[in-house]
């Protein structure tokens, strides 16, 4: 590469730069490649450079990590099934079914060397704009510092999620030994990372950086932060694990869920700017490009930078014999879904039981192809009857590739798309939606006892989901009404796993069970439907997978470091 990209324009900038910078780095001087001096000896190579950065982010798009699959995180849960039963596309199935796979020794849920890697170049680029950068005022250097600590933030943000306590590196050192730091500390760390981001980021960039972080998204990313440090705070307590390093002191947790709400807040006021706010279409936000929902996401251009996510989901007559169908809504997470008045609906509700896919609220058309759905021209069928769309039982084929729980997802798939093996996806990765900020602010404030403010934000929500106001006047009843919120507003986005782990519910609803779905057979003029298991085994959470265990080899290299216990 012995030129940076040029004229790159509007979002590709980020999604070009990714892939074209992913493999520079600072300590190596080949032909093809820039130079420690030639890095700093402007802004243009800087700029580039920390562009080059981005594509950590590309690591986490569509929920592929860790298991690498799309969405396969939430495959983890109740609110997704994998269809596939054999390693590869039904990994996810494995790991879901027997925590002994996760270990020290495994690959599993593995981020440790990846990170580091990136945590040791940003902060090579940190020194570097310290020590040796040209040509830049001290605006600009600190918009640069604040983007690599953004990303510095993120990456460790998943290390500790994973694993709780880990190595805080906020400089190069050539020490290879490093102690873990507690995990107090570490959620710490992050928020400083993110709050000199927001503090020094531009509210927006002009259009040929569009993608760059912004003062936004430090601050949703803040407020992330902040309500994951607070859960652990209130919600784990030591219960299960006994590492002097895990765990954040339950006396903070009211300190925490103040600094999230502060920080959500941030984020309200840019959007009475005009900078943000809810999608009135919600089907429509994750296929345009422009929506407002968006505070920070992964662009991709066609034909230049695609990805294939539609062929992962799309229903199999989308593409006959070519499509892959990973995974397919659970029922619990159709049951989920409320009527358009905002009622609970209810398979014992003989009126609702006879037609159960009407009257339901517009995020439901907009994120479940169940049977009769209109889809590109053609009804869907996922009756017994139908051989190509139609129901089949879960380990039946090893690998069936077509619907387990008799739904497909229709989330995150382009209608418009009708040629999804030559096209190929460009729908963009939303990292964080204002929605989320809004989910996040209304359980802060719950936790805070601020009732009134809580149900401002959820209710601000829902009132654009055509949805009346929530009816909870309890910081008990607030609480389940976020869950199913964050359930259905943030399905197949990658947040069901991670809430219920720092809710300290995964053991509970993770573990000793089977999910369904409903096998739906013609029955005269009508249909049937029936609950089965797209489980042949029960899943399993064991109370030692809330902290993830240090790859051993990083231990076995690393002299001053040790094991999480229980590991």
């Amino acid at each position: 590469m012995k030129q940076y990209i040029k004229a790159i324009k509007k979002s590709f900038v980020v999604a070009g730069a990714i892939l074209a910078m992913s493999g520079c780095k600072i300590d190596t001087n080949p032909l093809d490649r820039y130079t420690d001096v030639a890095v700093y000896q402007n802004p243009a190579n800087i700029r580039s450079y920390v562009i080059g950065m981005y594509s950590e982010f590309s690591t986490f798009k569509f929920g592929t990590f860790p298991i690498g699959y799309d969405n396969a995180t939430d495959a983890l849960t109740d609110v997704m099934k994998y269809t596939s039963g054999i390693s590869g596309n039904g990994t996810v199935n494995i790991l879901a079914s027997d925590a002994s796979r996760v270990s020290a020794s495994g690959p599993q849920l593995n981020y440790w060397a990846t990170g580091y890697a990136r945590i040791r170049r940003l902060n090579e680029f940190l020194e570097g704009l310290d020590k040796k950068a040209k040509g830049l005022d001290g605006d600009a250097k600190l918009k640069f510092q604040a983007e690599a600590r953004f990303i510095r933030g993120y990456v460790y943000f998943w290390l500790v999620r994973l694993h709780g306590s880990v190595v805080l590196l906020d400089k190069l050192t050539s020490n290879k030994d490093n102690p873990r730091s507690s995990e107090d500390d570490c959620w710490n760390f992050i928020a400083a990372d993110f709050a000199f981001a927001a503090a020094n980021l531009p509210k927006t960039w002009d259009a040929i950086n569009t993608g760059r972080a912004t003062k936004g998204a430090a601050f949703g990313m803040l407020a992330r932060t902040w309500l994951y440090a607070a859960s652990i705070a209130e919600y784990d307590k030591k219960q299960f694990n006994t590492d002097e390093l895990t765990g954040v002191p339950a006396s903070k947790a009211s300190a925490y869920y103040t600094n999230a709400s502060n920080a959500a807040n941030e984020v309200k006021k840019l959007a009475a700017e005009g900078l943000y706010d809810l999608d009135a279409n919600f089907a429509s936000i994750f296929t345009n490009k422009n929506t407002k929902e968006a505070i920070f996401k992964i662009d991709f251009v066609r034909p230049q930078l695609t990805h294939q996510y539609d062929l992962g989901f799309a229903p199999p007559k989308d593409a006959p014999g070519q499509v892959l169908v990973y995974g397919v809504p659970t029922a619990e997470l159709v049951n989920e879904f409320e009527m358009s008045d905002g009622s609970t609906f209810s398979w014992s509700n003989s009126t609702m039981a006879a037609n159960p896919y009407a009257n339901r609220e517009a995020r439901f058309n907009a994120t479940i192809l169940y049977n009769g759905a209109v889809w590109k021209g053609r009804t869907i069928n996922t009756t017994t009857s139908d051989a190509v769309e139609g129901f089949t039982e879960y380990g039946a084929s090893s690998d069936p590739k077509r619907t387990v729980s008799g739904y497909y997802a229709k989330k995150l798939l382009d209608p418009l798309n009708t040629s999804i093996v030559v096209n190929k996806s460009d729908q963009s990765w939303i990292e964080m939606r204002y929605a989320e900020v809004l989910l996040i602010d209304a359980e802060a404030k719950t936790k805070i006892n601020d009732i009134a403010g809580a149900k401002l934000s959820l209710n601000a929500l829902r009132t654009k989901r055509g949805l009346p106001n929530t009816p909870s006047q309890t910081g008990t009843e607030m609480m389940k009404a976020i869950e199913h919120e964050r359930i259905v507003e943030l399905a197949f986005e990658g947040h069901r796993y991670w809430d219920l782990r720092r809710w300290r519910k995964a053991h509970i609803v993770l573990n000793n069970i089977r999910f369904t779905g409903h096998k739906i057979t013609p029955n005269g003029s009508g249909v049937s439907y029936t609950t089965v298991s797209v489980d042949n085994s029960n899943r399993q959470f064991t109370p030692a997978l809330y902290y993830i265990p240090i790859p051993l080899d990083e231990i076995l290299k690393n002299n001053a470091i040790t094991q999480i216990k229980g590991w």
